[in-house]
């Protein structure tokens, strides 16, 4: 097989959303595979809607993902000269031609075919016309005018449509400008660029684009057209469903490799594997086992795969070192974290995260759950009444004296206390698992408490029987 090159062309007019995000995954999983190239073009050619801030957020979120890309990005725009050469030269082959119709005389083109029935296309009519009148011209391209154009699409298959249904397309504007169609076929074969995966919504162009390869004589990439991304009921992903930015997955605290596990799930498969990590992706991903069939996103499916590679990465030194670091520095949707934490806060959290991560299914969550452990003592004391503030006060001097603090003697010492004190041991739990966290819901007790130290354990569970905030 000849070295494999592949491309991602968002255009910088919005920002990178699930659907492009799965595209992009795609190429880049095959060029992997194959140890191919894996190309990056920003496709600027609507220049009233192209943004610098738009290409950033491509960039970035391209970046954070972990899809790395070949050599320079290209800028559609900055190649103009080049698709103007090619217009060119299609016209002094005589594989394409001036037309001078107006806006007016397009219009009333495009009337008159749809009151009597017909396919609203140009009618051709600057085709064959030799003379060159004064005022603003298109330069259009020559299609077919009868047969098929058809290629073999390795997802689709054989697809084909009648040549008298693509008109001929505009090539160069009035004004000198490439449309869509001329700079993506140029750029596509100067780039050297020999597979091409993305939506079947460019179907429809791949057919017109086939058009320009072939008058130029160049040899075309081949396609695949993969089902766009619906909801689980069925209709196109929006917004409603999910259909948002990476940029808002991030901050909603997902991690990159839960988000490219499950677009790599939507339109592809393996077997009966669903948890599936970038390097068994690349290595299985030789672009068969793509879906014809409109994929489902699931949301509670990428909850439940970010949860799992929130626990991937407490069982290793450098995975919890990095989830360590992205619940410090990521700028989530969760409380911030207090500026300049001290070396034993850090502590505290780094040993605590793998136990807050058994129940989290994202950054945010974490994020939220660790918070109580950032600091020597809770901001909010809760306020104990009753039993609940006897057995905490009961229990501060003995757990003084206990020594080795570890969950074991902790755990030891809490229920023999429970049976001497004829309580059951979760009636002790719970009032010292609210004083320690100010949560009803948390890791072990032990844990926590191991976590925490002995000073800072006494002294939560003094300010609580106190009621009264630490200074």
């Amino acid at each position: 097989m000849s070295r494999i090159v592949t491309r991602f062309a968002p255009s910088p007019t919005g920002i990178l959303h699930l659907g492009s995000a799965r595209t992009a995954l795609f190429n880049w999983l095959y060029a992997r595979h194959y140890g191919g190239q894996f190309l990056l073009r920003l496709e600027d050619t609507d220049q009233a809607r192209s943004t610098q801030e738009s290409a950033d957020n491509i960039l970035s979120n391209l970046k954070w993902l972990g899809l790395d890309w070949d050599g320079d990005v290209v800028i559609q725009s900055q190649r103009q000269k080049r698709h103007q050469d090619i217009a060119q030269q299609l016209l002094d082959m005589g594989k394409a031609y001036r037309c001078y119709c107006t806006p007016e005389e397009l219009a009333t083109m495009k009337e008159d075919a749809l009151a009597r029935g017909l396919h609203p296309i140009y009618d051709r009519r600057w085709r064959d016309r030799t003379d060159h009148p004064q005022g603003p011209f298109v330069i259009r391209l020559k299609a077919p005018l009868s047969g098929e154009i058809a290629f073999d699409d390795t997802v689709q298959g054989l697809v084909k449509v009648s040549a008298e249904h693509l008109d001929d397309m505009i090539l160069l504007r009035s004004d000198g400008t490439p449309t869509y169609m001329l700079a993506v076929v140029v750029d596509d074969h100067d780039m050297g660029v020999t597979h091409i995966i993305r939506g079947d919504d460019h179907l429809t162009n791949g057919f017109r684009q086939l058009n320009v390869y072939h008058a130029m004589g160049w040899t075309a990439p081949s396609m695949s057209h993969i089902p766009l991304i619906h909801s689980d009921d069925g209709a196109k992903l929006s917004k409603r469903h999910g259909a948002i930015g990476i940029e808002q997955y991030r901050a909603d605290g997902f991690l990159p490799e839960a988000i490219c596990n499950g677009l790599l799930r939507l339109g592809w498969s393996h077997g009966n594997d669903e948890k599936i990590d970038q390097d068994q992706a690349i290595a299985w991903f030789d672009g068969t086992s793509l879906s014809k069939s409109a994929a489902r996103f699931d949301q509670d499916k990428f909850l439940s795969l970010n949860g799992h590679y929130l626990r991937q990465r407490t069982l290793s030194d450098d995975g919890l070192e990095s989830l360590w670091d992205d619940i410090i520095h990521e700028p989530l949707n969760a409380p911030a974290v207090p500026d300049m934490l001290s070396d034993a806060a850090c502590c505290v959290g780094k040993s605590i995260l793998p136990a807050l991560a058994l129940r989290a299914t994202s950054l945010c969550s974490l994020r939220t759950q660790l918070m109580p452990y950032l600091t020597p003592c809770l901001e909010n004391p809760p306020v104990l009444s009753g039993n609940d503030r006897h057995v905490v006060s009961e229990l501060i001097v003995p757990l003084k004296d206990l020594s080795p603090w570890i969950s074991e003697s902790i755990e030891e010492f809490l229920r023999q206390w429970s049976n001497t004190h004829s309580l059951s041991f979760g009636s002790v739990a719970k009032p010292l698992r609210l004083v320690l966290t100010g949560q009803p819901i948390s890791p072990s007790l032990t844990d926590i408490m191991v976590a925490l130290g002995k000073e800072t354990s006494l002294l939560r569970m003094q300010n609580s029987v106190n009621a009264s905030p630490c200074s």
